[in-house]
């Protein structure tokens, strides 16, 4: 059976690993996911993560979480475009998150972005997530 929306499943697992507290979670590989949580360790939200080679050619994202006295670094992580209703913002109209602590993902022409690169660049997209 196909998933519907891949990235909500990954942040799913994220939120659900933490509220677990585990140090480590895995999630099905793919270049789109990979991207968002480049951004979330230059962010400082996650550890690392590092892409492992499964059985049948099947690769996986393994990530390590990351918690700060021993309370979870990601209070919040809300996916924000659906699949049935897309959500773009032009870099003017963007909000700001938790009054600019916490950051938005997006996704642009210039690749998968945090809402601040996206503003030193000028660009705005898809507003994939939200993360405090």
């Amino acid at each position: 059976m196909s998933m519907t929306d891949p990235l909500a499943d990954m942040l799913t697992r994220i939120r659900n690993g933490q509220r677990a507290k585990l140090y480590t979670i895995s999630s099905p590989y793919s270049n789109l996911r990979s991207s968002v949580l480049d951004v979330l360790k230059r962010e400082g939200y996650i550890r690392d993560y590092k892409k492992n080679d499964g059985e049948n050619n099947k690769a996986e994202l393994v990530i390590e979480l990351k918690y700060l006295d021993g309370e979870p670094v990601i209070e919040v992580i809300n996916k924000v475009s659906k699949p049935g209703r897309r959500v773009y913002s032009a870099i003017e109209d963007l909000k700001k998150v938790f009054n600019g602590l916490g950051i938005s993902i997006l996704s642009t022409s210039k690749g998968v972005l945090s809402d601040h690169e996206a503003r030193q660049q000028n660009v705005g997209g898809e507003v994939l997530c939200e993360v405090f």
